[in-house]
């Protein structure tokens, strides 16, 4: 039975009753933490942004705290060089708005696959001494939901010594494991702050984008679960997905395209193998569109990282098709996707989990996509299949583990091939200005 707005303002009214000796303002809440701290910060849209001001505003009297966390969608006071030696970042996924800072020695990165992100914290690698989590208000239980992002939040916030939750009225109520009790919240903020949001698709070069997009289609079986990491063209290949059939997802993340698919009738899931008839992710990426839709939605669950994002969970689903991208491949088919050279740019976030879970599938499309070039700041051109990687350059996934490679010329398939073969193969789909002089570097290398 739907609940009137009389009884949720009873519940309301109810809850901040009986925790109200727990109730602070974020100023307060952020005086428990102390000099040499490690405090666990939610991130992705969920950063629960008041906290995180009030700990800026504290980080004067503050020496040697550092702050764990995923890919962050905000401003980037925490990262100021006033914040050194009072506030220390460990990012595990290099978003923008943190890279300089790391980049100059002012924050750190710590390398790690995403389904291991929250066992560094769960199994005392990295002991938290405060987190600081974002959740929805409480049912009739005092259950909050971990909302937006609990795949990487629910196990830190549990071995966490002291939690600050901000308790946001504009945090829709996720279903599946995200659930954490009043009784766990040692402080509450409560707020009613917009979620940060991160539109897809409006890339400079959509066109290329959507002609990867639709190489990768014809990729995608009917009955296939898919996993979409983030990025352009991930996002794309859902617009070219209407005429398919009985599609399904097990994905790090969902975002707004997803809803199209959903109410057109293609993703129902009803042919998945693992969790038939749900979507199944760790967090969410988009608009309010997508936050309103998922609110109180049985369609979708989201579930910890370390589960979603495990390869031999990912194998469970049949004809799992796992689409991520590439900063560039090099002509043997190892791929990097987290640094440029030796300037480190974002993380191996899922991509290894997916693409060795979605080999690991019966049927599975394991796919890495990449445009053909990129333009540099100053004009200059350079290909992004390269005869061999930049001087420093990580490699994310072996070519050991590459299925698919995908430009916007075509699509090579490397799994099973000798060196020579794939070599071929990618120079057919590197940028024509570039093939001639690949070409001559391959045979420099005897790649062919």
């Amino acid at each position: 039975m739907e609940t009137t707005l009389l009884e949720r303002n009873e519940v309301e009214s109810n809850w901040q009753e009986t925790c109200r000796a727990r109730i602070a303002t974020a100023e307060e809440a952020i005086r428990v933490v102390k000099s040499g701290d490690r405090v666990f910060l939610t991130g992705n849209a969920s950063v629960p942004l008041p906290l995180l001001d009030a700990l800026v505003k504290r980080a004067p009297e503050l020496r040697d705290v550092e702050v764990c966390h995923p890919l962050t969608i905000c401003p980037a006071d925490y990262v100021a060089p006033e914040m050194e030696g009072h506030l220390r970042i460990n990012s595990m996924f290099i978003s923008a708005n943190v890279r300089k800072a790391v980049n100059e020695g002012r924050a750190d990165f710590t390398p790690v696959m995403l389904s291991e992100f929250p066992l560094l914290f769960k199994n005392g690698h990295l002991p938290v001494d405060v987190a600081l989590i974002h959740v929805s208000p409480p049912d009739e239980n005092g259950f909050c939901s971990m909302g937006a992002e609990s795949g990487l939040t629910i196990s830190a916030a549990e071995v966490s010594k002291i939690v600050i939750a901000m308790v946001n009225e504009q945090m829709p109520r996720t279903l599946g494991d995200t659930a954490i009790h009043l009784d766990k919240m040692d402080y509450i903020v409560v707020s009613d702050t917009p979620l940060f949001e991160m539109p897809m698709g409006d890339n400079a070069d959509q066109e290329v984008v959507e002609n990867i997009a639709a190489h990768i289609s014809k990729l995608i079986p009917d009955g296939a679960t898919m996993q979409l990491g983030i990025g352009d063209i991930p996002n794309a290949v859902l617009k070219f997905l209407f005429e398919k059939k009985d599609l399904g997802v097990h994905s790090e993340l969902i975002s707004d395209g997803v809803i199209d698919l959903v109410e057109a009738g293609v993703v129902n899931g009803v042919r998945k193998t693992l969790h038939p008839g749900k979507i199944i992710c760790g967090f969410l990426l988009g608009t309010k569109r997508l936050y309103d839709w998922v609110d109180n939605n049985p369609l979708v669950e989201l579930h910890r990282t370390e589960y979603v994002n495990d390869p031999f969970v990912v194998a469970q689903n049949e004809r799992m098709v796992a689409i991520n991208s590439a900063i560039e491949v090099d002509l043997t088919g190892q791929v990097c996707a987290d640094s440029i050279g030796t300037r480190f740019h974002s993380a191996v976030g899922g991509q290894l989990d997916f693409i060795y879970g979605a080999a690991r599938s019966q049927g599975g499309v394991p796919i890495i996509a990449l445009p053909s070039i990129s333009t540099q700041r100053d004009g200059t051109v350079l290909s992004r299949i390269v005869p061999l990687l930049k001087h420093g350059a990580g490699v994310v996934t072996s070519r050991n583990h590459v299925h698919f490679v995908v430009t916007e010329y075509g699509v090579a398939e490397l799994y099973g091939k000798t060196v020579r073969q794939r070599t071929a193969a990618l120079i057919k789909i590197a940028h024509p200005q570039f093939r001639a002089e690949m070409t001559e570097k391959a045979q420099e290398l005897n790649y062919l």
